[in-house]
């Protein structure tokens, strides 16, 4: 189920490796987007991962970004490198269709801004990748471009609504993605495909010139990688304050703050609650913990002390409030899109506007929960999903460990992070018998973006994966 390439590729190097090549002279960017859309063409068919390309432009800015290195004036650390981007973001010159046919001749005409800082560094962006209509399932297919499949399973799901961007990475179509988290939609899709992927503290990656939220505040932009190193290159160049997001001004503070020194405190959450957990996957992430406590810090197991009960519980309304303002904005996007996302906006519809205050009061009491939690430990651990990876034209798994589950059971370990605001990282632990990828999960204060990515990198280098590639 694995394939180790047997000569130095190009589309195979990090994004770490590329900048350092670049800078030395011993590789063009030219020559690596040669190499990478030719791993498209050969792999894309078989995963449907990339649905929309730019192949000249692409080309053209990797001439101009080797020039730049000939002159010795890269933009910075992301100058050259190729990226894809969700297509549930926009980009300037190419659609935003968020796989619904409402949307499917969108083309906005500027980037979002986390697209934008990312350009304006000298990244190039290669193309869009595939999600689940609107972005809002936990699998990825959809009416315009149908389904994408795990690259180590292409059968399976490699999860959503980050699909597409995961399953690019994880076969070699870009060292790096820009993906989007409403309630997990980048930790669980990482931790499907064996990636590392960061879920940022709210507004760490400012939102502006964006599609309409459907998830409140909960919608985070953050990078996909293979290595931790990779993810903190892509998280540091597109990072920081904007006046358009005026609480990125409160995420900028809170990085700033003194990290803790010495042994960690970390709590591991085995189990959240009543939700089943894959037998495989607890044997996994139990051993991941290990290997932490193994770098010196302080585990303990026991139960998430706080109360994410209600906010759980309403999270199907959330989204379906969500969809009924997007309509109302733009009705003409309801008439194309598909039964289930009109019938989710009339549900939302029958929402009472007091229903939506309790919910925002108890998302705003969530907060302030967690803030007092983080005096008591330093990181939460937990599993990055409930379920391995399930048939690839399935929206759920109806069951795990042999319980029957919901639309969100694989999903039980990751929304609570959005809703209060927390980065989560995820980072790959050991795989199941039969070779499919398992993530664990670090979610830290607010704020503690940077504290996750030293743990991550750490915790990575006594138990490396960037070598392990899957047969494609």
């Amino acid at each position: 189920m694995q394939e180790k390439p047997t000569r130095p590729d190009l589309w195979s190097l990090s994004a770490n490796t590329l900048a350092k090549r670049f800078r030395d002279g011993s590789l063009t960017p030219l020559a690596v987007v040669q190499s990478i859309l030719a791993r498209i063409d050969a792999v894309n068919p078989k995963l449907n991962a990339v649905v929309a390309r730019r192949d000249a432009a692409a080309l053209a800015e990797a001439e101009a970004a080797g020039e730049r290195f000939a002159r010795g004036q890269p933009r910075s650390m992301l100058d050259g490198i190729p990226i894809t981007v969700k297509d549930s973001l926009f980009v300037a010159d190419m659609p935003t269709t968020c796989g619904t046919r409402a949307l499917a001749d969108h083309r906005p005409g500027f980037d979002e801004l986390a697209a934008a800082r990312a350009r304006e560094g000298g990244a190039l962006i290669l193309g869009k990748t595939n999600v689940p209509e609107f972005a809002n399932d936990g699998y990825t297919a959809n009416p315009l471009f149908g389904v994408t499949g795990n690259p180590w399973a292409p059968d399976l799901t490699p999860g959503g609504s980050s699909g597409g961007a995961v399953a690019a990475v994880a076969s070699g179509m870009g060292p790096l993605a820009i993906a989007q988290d409403g309630g997990g939609s980048i930790r669980r899709p990482a931790s499907h495909t064996g990636l590392v992927g960061l879920k940022p503290s709210l507004s760490a990656w400012p939102r502006h010139r964006a599609l309409p939220g459907l998830l409140l505040d909960f919608d985070c932009i953050g990078p996909v990688g293979r290595t931790v190193a990779d993810v903190r290159l892509l998280f540091d160049a597109v990072r920081g304050p904007a006046l358009a997001d005026r609480s990125s001004q409160s995420a900028a503070w809170a990085a700033s703050r003194p990290r803790p020194e010495g042994p960690l405190r970390v709590l591991y959450v085995q189990h959240l609650n009543a939700n089943p957990l894959d037998r495989e996957i607890a044997t996994s992430c139990h051993a991941a913990v290990q290997r932490l406590a193994a770098l010196g810090h302080r585990v303990e197991e026991g139960e998430l002390p706080l109360d994410i009960g209600f906010v759980m519980q309403a999270w199907p309304e959330i989204g379906q409030v969500g969809l009924a303002a997007m309509f109302e904005q733009h009705p003409d996007w309801e008439s194309a899109a598909s039964a289930k996302y009109r019938d989710a906006a009339e549900a939302g519809r029958r929402v009472s506007g007091a229903r939506v205050w309790r919910i925002m009061e108890s998302v705003r009491r969530l907060r302030s929960e967690c803030a007092a939690l983080f005096e008591r430990f330093d990181i939460i651990a937990m599993p990055s999903a409930a379920a391995l990876p399930w048939p690839a034209h399935e929206p759920y798994p109806t069951h795990i460990d042999g319980q029957e589950v919901g639309p969100r059971g694989h999903a039980a370990y990751t929304g609570w992070v959005n809703a209060a605001g927390l980065p989560g990282l995820a980072l790959p632990a050991d795989p199941s018998r039969t070779g499919l990828p398992i993530g664990l999960q670090l979610i830290g204060p607010y704020g503690g973006d940077d504290l996750l990515l030293d743990v991550g990198a750490a915790f990575e280098a006594a138990a490396p994966w960037a070598d392990r590639w899957p047969a494609i």
